[in-house]
C-alpha cells in the first residue's frame, strides 16, 4: 500500500523568494517533509526553470527583484493551467490579493507564515490538483464512448451501469426500463444508449409523463389529424413519428394512465399506430426507453400498470444507484459542477476544501445527484472566496450529515432526550428553517413538483408555500 509519505516523496515544489534565509528555512522544512524542493531568487529564474520542468505546487512571493509576483503568475499559468501557485506578501495588498484570485492563484496568504499553514496549504493544493487531474484523465478516456456533459463514475455500482449500456446500446431494437430514485441520473443514462446506438445520427426524443395532462399524452405520442378535436386546426406529428428511426425516451413512464398503457403496448409489438381522429396505420422504427423512480411491481399487484407492458419496457433493466452508494464519486461530481457554474457565473472558485469534501460525502442525498447539482449552483451563486469551505454549504440541509448524531433529525432528538440542556445552547431558527426546507423539497418531490397537491401535503396554504419556496430557493429541477 502507498503510504502518505510516499506519496509526498514525488511531489515537487518550488520556492521562489528574493531573500536566501526565507528559502532556505522553507525548503528545508518541506524536504524534511518528504517533498522534493527547487529554489529561485529571481521571476526570471522561474520562468526559465518552467521552460523545461512542471512543479506540483509553486510558492511565490509578491515583490521580486526583477519582476512581480503576479507577472510570474500570469505566464506561468499561461503555460501549465493546472499548476496550482501561493502567492506570500509581507505588504498585506488586498488588490492584489483580488488579481492574483483572478489570475488563477491557489491562494494568496501574508507573511510570515507558519510553517504549519503552510505544510497545510500545500497539502489542500496538491489534493485538489489531484482531483482536478483526475476528472481531465477521465474525460480524455472516455472522451468517445462518454461525450455527454456528466462525470464518468469510478464506483463499481455505476460502472456496471456503464457496462449494460454499452452492450445495450450494440443492439438496435432492445426496449431498455431504467429504474433508481430520483435525481439518480436515468435521463443520462437513456442519452448515452442513444449515443453509443447506430441511431446516434437520428432523433432522440423525450417526455415526462407526468408532466403532461393524462388526457393530452395521447396526442403528444400519437400525433392528431386536423379536425381530430376543436383546437386540431392542421395536423401534428407525435412524439413517435419525430422520432422514427431513433430513440423514444419515456421518463416516468409509471404515471402512464392504463388505457394508455393498452396503446404503447400495441406500438412495442406492431411498431405501427394511428394518429389521433386518423384512420391509417403510421409505421415507425423506434427504440423505447422509459424510466420510472416507482415500484412498478407494487403497482401490477394494486392495477395501477399492466403486467405485460412491464415486461416489454423491461426486456433489459438498468439500476441507478443512489448517490449514497457511490460516495467515492461525490467529489468528482462536486468538482465537475463547480467549474460548470464558474462560468455560469464568472466566479473562480479554484476547488473544494478537504473539510467541505467531507461534509458532502458525508450526507445522504436523498435528492442524490440532482440535489448536489443544485446545491453547488446555490453555494457559486451566493458565496464568494478562493475555494468551497464548510461554512459556505448552508444549505445542506442537515448540515453536511446523513444520519445519526450529525443529521438534524438525530441532533433534535439528542437534545430533547438530554437530562440537560446543552450549555453552548442550540440554533433555534436555523435549524426550523433546514427542517422546513427538507420538508417542502421532499413533499416537492413527492407531488411531482404540483404547488397545489405539494401545499395539500403540508396541510398549507398555496400562497404560504410559494413564499417559503422562494424565501429558501427552492424550485423544480432543470432537466
Amino acid at each position: 500500500m502507498t503510504t502518505e509519505t510516499e506519496i509526498l516523496a514525488r511531489a515537487e515544489v518550488w520556492v521562489v523568494d528574493d531573500e536566501d534565509a526565507i528559502r532556505r528555512f522553507v525548503a528545508q522544512g518541506l524536504q524534511a517533509e518528504g517533498y522534493a524542493v527547487q529554489t529561485a531568487a529571481t521571476g526570471g529564474e522561474a520562468l526559465s526553470l518552467l521552460e523545461t520542468q512542471t512543479p506540483d505546487v509553486l510558492l511565490l512571493d509578491l515583490r521580486l527583484p526583477d519582476m512581480t509576483g503576479l507577472d510570474v503568475l500570469a505566464r506561468a499559468r499561461a503555460q501549465h493551467p493546472d499548476l496550482a501557485v501561493i502567492l506570500f506578501t509581507a505588504y498585506g495588498d488586498v488588490d492584489s490579493a483580488v488579481q492574483a484570485m483572478k489570475l488563477g492563484a491557489f491562494h494568496f496568504a501574508n507573511k510570515p507564515i507558519h510553517h504549519d499553514q503552510l505544510s497545510l496549504l500545500i497539502s489542500q493544493a496538491l489534493d485538489s490538483r489531484r482531483l482536478q487531474r483526475e476528472l481531465k484523465a477521465l474525460r480524455r478516456v472516455h472522451a468517445d464512448r462518454f461525450p455527454l456533459d456528466f462525470v464518468q463514475g469510478t464506483a463499481p455500482a455505476i460502472q456496471k451501469v456503464y457496462e449494460i449500456a454499452e452492450r445495450v446500446a450494440a443492439s438496435d431494437t432492445t426496449s431498455v426500463l431504467i429504474e433508481g430514485e430520483s435525481g439518480t441520473g436515468k435521463e443520462l443514462i437513456a442519452q448515452l444508449i442513444h449515443h453509443m446506438s447506430a441511431r446516434r445520427d437520428k432523433p432522440f426524443m423525450e417526455i415526462n409523463c407526468a408532466a403532461i395532462p393524462r388526457e393530452l399524452l395521447e396526442s403528444e405520442l400519437f400525433g392528431y389529424e386536423k379536425g381530430a378535436f376543436t383546437d386540431a386546426r392542421a395536423q401534428k406529428l407525435g412524439l413517435l413519428e419525430l422520432a422514427d428511426g431513433g430513440t423514444l425516451f419515456l421518463d416516468e413512464v409509471g404515471e402512464m394512465s392504463v388505457p394508455m398503457q393498452v396503446k404503447l403496448l400495441k406500438v412495442l409489438e406492431r411498431m405501427t399506430f394511428k394518429r389521433v381522429g386518423g384512420t391509417r396505420d403510421v409505421s415507425v422504427n423506434v427504440r423505447i426507453l422509459s424510466a420510472t423512480n416507482q415500484n412498478l411491481e407494487q403497482n401490477i399487484r394494486t392495477g395501477l400498470f399492466r403486467e405485460d407492458l412491464y415486461f416489454r419496457l423491461k426486456v433489459v433493466p438498468i439500476h441507478m444507484p443512489a448517490l449514497r452508494e457511490r460516495r467515492e464519486d461525490i467529489a468528482s461530481l462536486a468538482l465537475h459542477f463547480l467549474e460548470q457554474f464558474n462560468r455560469a457565473f464568472r466566479k473562480n472558485f479554484q476547488g473544494i476544501s478537504p473539510e467541505a469534501r467531507r461534509l458532502l460525502e458525508d450526507y445522504a442525498w436523498p435528492g442524490n445527484i440532482r440535489e448536489l447539482k443544485n446545491l453547488m449552483e446555490r453555494t457559486v451563486l451566493l458565496e464568494c472566496g478562493e475555494r468551497i469551505e464548510a461554512h459556505h454549504l448552508q444549505h445542506l440541509p442537515s448540515g453536511g450529515r446523513g444520519a445519526g448524531e450529525g443529521s438534524l433529525l438525530g441532533r433534535m432528538e439528542q437534545v430533547l432526550s438530554a437530562p440537560e440542556w446543552p450549555a453552548e445552547g442550540v440554533p433555534l431558527e436555523r435549524w426550523v428553517e433546514d427542517l422546513e426546507r427538507a420538508l417542502i423539497a421532499k413533499a416537492s418531490e413527492a407531488a411531482r413538483w404540483n404547488q397545489s397537491r405539494t401545499a395539500e401535503l403540508l396541510q398549507l396554504n398555496r400562497d404560504k408555500l410559494r413564499y417559503r419556496m422562494k424565501t429558501y430557493g427552492i424550485r423544480p429541477p432543470q432537466r
